[in-house]
């Protein structure tokens, strides 16, 4: 569409409501007003289902108790929530929230200053993305280069924003290289063409033969594989041979960061002058970025006094990087998006489909290699 569509609009947008031990979603009608002087309208046409929306969308619930409800075009999708899961959302009870962190689709009506965008496609970040019409400030959106589609720039915030700020982050802590769990979703997929591109030692830490031949694929060097018998000691080989000191885990619960602290150790003393009771001087750093795993995350303190876990969030950081560095990421992102930072998607459904008991059943596996994406104007 190339012309603007005029008067207020209204449109559908997924709700995600706690009550008192149950969790609702459903469709309802939101309208919106004119655009001020620095805002737009956009009609939503891709918006991804990512990790990071699940904890809003679906929370705590307990989706075997899943209850399809509404009709074909008003569908609602209930689940009990266990009581004890219930006192992490005092701060939610009752509110219909928007869910949907960034999306991408066509300006339709535009205020003064960013009537430049009237007809162009962009991509946006914001929130409540799960919408037929968003609006937004004009900071927050991004044109999409000639010939991209909605699709293409759907995901053009979330993942490849989290990827840069991997190596920003890097290079501000005085690291070399990186470790990185997960390693052949979306995401990993990005992080491996950054560091290749960018000569950044990267260790692959995947989960099956599967995930590792998508990394292989596009030209992953070092991929281990943490079902595998000798995991420990690949591993342990590869950051020896890149000199990675800081992972990032996007699983979260269980192991795995306790052992890539353990496999850092262990290569920083492979060359180690003398022994210290301390362990080694080198300094580990694991940040967990994701939850895969709601378990705990156990440590078994093998790894010396030097070293540190803790939790790492893009947004936090994009505000401590300031907008000098913001500006370099986003404009990289653009002029790489349809090959560094390309995304896959299993599927496109609409936002009656993202009620359905088997679809959600399906998405929040976040299996890798299969991505959900919303088109709200189907």
């Amino acid at each position: 569409m190339s012309g603007a569509e005029t008067g207020a609009l209204t449109g559908l947008e997924l709700r995600s409501t706690v009550t008192d031990g149950s969790l609702k979603l459903d469709l309802v009608d939101v309208t919106l007003d004119a655009p001020g002087p620095d805002e737009v309208i956009v009609r939503v046409e891709a918006s991804p289902i990512n990790p990071s929306d699940l904890g809003l969308l679906l929370g705590p619930a307990d989706l075997l108790s899943m209850l399809a409800g509404g009709t074909s075009d008003r569908p609602t999708l209930t689940a009990s929530i266990p009581p004890q899961r219930m006192a992490m959302l005092a701060a939610r009870l009752d509110q219909s929230m928007p869910v949907g962190n960034e999306g991408a689709g066509t300006v339709v009506q535009a205020g003064e200053n960013a009537a430049h965008l009237l007809g162009r496609k962009v991509g946006m970040i914001g929130g409540a993305m799960y919408t037929q019409y968003r609006k937004l400030r004009l900071s927050d959106c991004i044109p999409l280069p000639e010939g991209a589609t909605a699709a293409d720039g759907a995901s053009m915030f979330v993942n490849p924003l989290t990827a840069l700020a991997f190596t920003e982050t890097m290079k501000a802590e005085g690291h070399k290289a990186i470790v990185h769990t997960a390693a052949a979703s979306n995401l990993g997929q990005m992080l491996n063409r950054i560091c290749l591109a960018d000569g950044i030692p990267l260790v692959n830490i995947v989960r099956s033969a599967e995930q590792a031949a998508i990394l292989r694929a596009i030209g992953a060097t070092y991929i281990v594989d943490s079902t595998a018998s000798d995991f420990m000691a690949a591993l342990t080989d590869a950051i020896a041979e890149t000199g990675a000191t800081i992972g990032f885990d996007a699983i979260g619960g269980g192991k795995l960061a306790s052992q890539i602290l353990s496999a850092i150790e262990v290569a920083a003393n492979r060359n180690a002058a003398s022994y210290s009771r301390y362990g080694s001087s080198v300094f580990k750093q694991v940040y967990i970025y994701g939850a895969l795993d709601f378990g705990p995350t156990l440590l078994d303190r093998s790894f010396g006094l030097t070293w540190s876990v803790g939790g790492w969030l893009l947004t936090p950081f994009l505000v401590k990087a300031g907008p000098e560095v913001n500006a370099r990421m986003r404009q990289r992102v653009v002029d790489e998006l349809t090959t560094t930072f390309a995304s896959h998607y299993t599927a496109t459904i609409s936002l009656a489909d993202a009620l359905k008991p088997d679809i959600v059943a399906a998405y929040q596996r976040k299996t890798t290699g299969e991505k959900y994406l919303i088109d709200p104007s189907l």
